[in-house]
């Protein structure tokens, strides 16, 4: 119930010639400030509303109301109740949109910080934590899904005179309780419909998940005295808020030490979030913690129908579960009283959100860490240089499992040096790769083949003139698909037909260079006839279900050579892989970024990492251009503390992280003139406020225009700038209404483009 300090009063006086004066009190509804849908700069701040009176008793911070907003109709979320509000005539709120509140104290104070470390607008903040159900949307509705449960009801009847399928369905209702009516349907749906209508039996309807949860049996496995020690040293320091850092060799037992802080935890009446780089590896990964920890566990990630993530969400908010594990989004799960936060993985760039509001997974994690006092740990075989650095320094409790378990070996790895002609079968596969695949074939053991690029083509081009087909909205080649005898931009979408004859000098002379992972399929089928393969990547896992589906397929031995992108490189386990081949290691190399050589190490080293995890021993054959780059072999080698030192000098020299901070400044407009025109005056600005601070730019983005959007860029260095937020706060206000020139901040980015 309401009190009186959500009332505002006031107190009119009125002057009557013939009587006295008389003071007339009259109660205002209660005022509420709410957060609006709309995610602008301009209104980038809360409207006060009145709350009429038939709706005050359920009025609370946090849940979704609607109000009318000029001439709309919009949603938004109340962040505050009011004592008074400065503003005159204000409108009533038209509904209340939740019976339970959406955003709670510590997802509202979340999304503060988001939006102070990210300069982002706060509703936007707020929108990406939750599943579209519970968005601040106006006209988005996700039902309920319910089933119809019977039991008995209170009416009495003559057992004698029923039927005979009446009779099997009070008999079956009579032993189980509850049933499904469907279940008593296959009986007689007439016979159920009849009993109902006569009250002997009673139908109610409850709400049914939609997630199915079928899981797989895996062994709980001892611990090793490594593993032990390092679930020991987590534990010594679980009331507290502490980063750990696990740097953990391929194979060495992550999972397993994560799931026995877990157990820990759930016995102290904690919850846990678990984050996995991919959505393929979160099949293999929830089927091993709910084979351990049963129904506790809940699913968020983007492949879930909007329905699922709205069932899964109110599972966690209404605490029917204890762990949370999924991609990028399950770290704003509403989980009351965290006990651990694990970020597996840590340094993969999908845990840094490319759109606003540009956040840092593991940023959230360490300030919900704080929030609940409770360990955080970033898990890699391969950490980025920035985390292991703060390890080193002791900023981050440095935990290591130097060794796999059972002390199994690492895979060999085998550096074939594609620049001698000799040694290739073909433009794609060396000998020595042909026969170490024909070698497994016979030996019924299985493959695993890396092409971090899919598609069937780089691009079509003309052999008469040279003409590149290139999408018309933004400055990059298409690639062709050939499943689906297609052109597409893998930057804004554009899709066209491929076609024969080139649209420059008219000939029949378009012809597609260069490969992805839908051509090396083809390849492989022509070298392999007898093989089974299976390709992964983004074009075969776009239906619901595809990424577990193939992960099984191939667990359970119905594939020979599993083909895929750098989605098939971490986390999975298949026991019976013992080649791994990575068809061009260059693709990474020549990425226009000071971190393309690590980015290089870490796909290289993780993806043989797949290889050898059985009891048969592993071997990784890397095909490469450049076969004495140092990322190329410290990868050969496992060395990962080598990588380490060679690439902090070069980051030294050259003045990169984590020496230095980065922030990335992206201006974009349709109009180039005046695109150049106003990145120079924010260039000099920016020289002028900025002291601390090395300005580069403003130069072109590595993909110049995209969407008909020309893109510049200027990217600033710093150790410490005190003005930093203020003075890109005040250059987002100044162009804030101006529609033709639109500005983007990236803290800390994991890539330029």
């Amino acid at each position: 119930m309401l009190n009186s300090e959500h009332m505002i009063i006031v107190i009119k006086f009125f002057s009557f010639p013939e009587k006295n004066d008389k003071i007339e009190i009259e109660v205002i509804l209660l005022v509420i400030s709410v957060l609006v849908e709309l995610s602008h700069q301009n209104v980038d701040k809360t409207f006060d509303y009145s709350v009429p009176k038939e709706l005050q008793s359920k009025i609370q911070v946090g849940l979704r109301v609607t109000v009318p907003f000029g001439y709309q109709t919009l949603e938004g979320f109340v962040l505050e109740i009011k004592r008074n509000s400065l503003m005159a005539d204000l409108k009533d709120i038209l509904a209340i949109q939740d019976e339970e509140i959406v955003l709670n104290h510590e997802l509202l104070e979340l999304g503060k910080y988001m939006k102070s470390i990210t300069l982002a607008t706060l509703i936007s903040c707020y929108q990406v934590m939750l599943p579209r159900a519970l968005k601040a949307q106006n006209k988005t509705t996700i039902p309920i899904k319910y089933e119809s449960i019977v039991t008995m009801g209170k009416t009495p009847f003559d057992y004698e005179k029923l039927n005979a399928s009446q009779k099997r369905i009070i008999d079956l209702v009579n032993e189980k309780k509850n049933v499904l009516k469907r279940e008593l349907s296959s009986i007689s749906a007439s016979s159920v419909n009849t009993l109902i209508k006569k009250g002997i039996l009673q139908e109610k309807k409850v709400e049914k998940y939609r997630l199915e949860e079928d899981t797989a049996v895996y062994p709980k496995y001892p611990l090793t005295s490594k593993q032990q020690k390092v679930v020991d040293e987590v534990l010594a320091l679980n009331e507290c808020y502490t980063p750990f850092l696990l740097h953990g060799v391929t194979g060495s037992g992550k999972t397993e030490v994560y799931m026995e802080i877990i157990e820990h935890q759930l016995a102290l009446g904690k919850t846990s979030i678990v984050l996995v780089p991919e959505i393929s590896l979160t099949p293999q990964i929830v089927n091993r913690f709910r084979s351990r920890f049963g129904s506790v566990v809940a699913i968020l990630h983007s492949r879930l129908s909007e329905g699922e993530k709205y069932d899964e969400w109110r599972k966690i908010a209404r605490g029917e579960v204890s762990i949370v594990i999924g991609a990028r989004s399950a770290i704003f799960a509403p989980l009351q009283n965290i006990g651990s936060i694990i970020v597996d993985e840590e340094p993969t760039t999908s845990y840094h959100q490319e759109n606003n509001p540009r956040y840092s997974v593991i940023d959230i994690a360490f300030y919900r860490g704080i929030y609940h006092q409770c360990p955080v740990i970033l898990g890699s075989a391969t950490p980025s240089l920035e985390s292991y650095a703060r390890a080193k320094k002791g900023v981050y409790h440095l935990l290591e499992l130097p060794h796999r378990v059972l002390d199994r070996p690492l895979p060999e790895v085998k550096v074939i040096d594609l620049n001698e002609n000799k040694n290739r079968r073909s433009m794609y596969f060396s000998n020595d790769l042909v026969e170490a695949i024909q070698d497994r074939l016979a030996k019924k053991e299985q493959v695993l083949l890396l092409l971090n690029r899919r598609g069937y083509s780089s691009f079509i081009t003309c052999s008469n003139c040279g003409y590149v087909s290139k999408c018309p909205n933004c400055d990059i080649t298409l690639t062709y698909h050939k499943t689906s005898d297609n052109l597409r931009c893998h930057y804004c979408g554009y899709a066209t037909r491929r076609e024969d004859v080139c649209p420059n000098c008219h000939e029949k002379g378009m012809k597609s260079l260069g490969y992805g992972t839908e051509r090396l399929e083809e390849d492989l089928e022509k070298l392999f006839p007898e093989a089974r393969m299976i390709r992964m990547d983004f074009d075969t896992t776009t239906k619901k279900g595809a990424h577990e589906k193939i992960i099984t397929d191939f667990g359970q031995g119905k594939y020979d050579v599993l083909l895929g992108t750098q989605m098939i490189a971490k986390g999975l386990d298949f026991p019976k892989v013992t080649l791994v081949g990575v068809i061009n290691a260059d693709m990474s190399l020549n990425i226009p970024d000071f971190r393309s050589s690590e980015y290089t190490f870490q796909l290289l080293d993780q993806v043989a990492g797949r290889s050898g995890r059985g009891e048969r021993k592993g071997e990784v054959l890397i095909q490469t251009f450049n076969p004495d780059h140092y990322a190329i072999q410290f990868a050969k080698t496992h060395d990962y503390i080598g990588f380490y030192q060679k690439e902090m000098q070069i980051r030294h020299q050259l003045g990169y992280p984590p020496y230095y901070y980065l922030t990335s400044i992206k201006i974009s407009s349709c109009d180039y003139p005046l695109l150049k025109t106003e990145a120079n005056v924010i260039a000099h600005f920016l020289k002028r406020e900025l002291s601390h601070t090395i300005l580069l730019g403003p130069t072109p983005c590595f993909v110049f225009c995209v969407n008909k959007r020309y893109q510049l860029q200027i990217i600033l260095k710093y150790k410490k700038e005190e003005k930093l937020y203020a003075t890109l706060q005040s250059l987002l206000d100044h162009y804030k209404g101006n529609s033709r020139i639109r500005i983007d901040l990236d803290f800390n980015p994991n890539r330029f483009s």
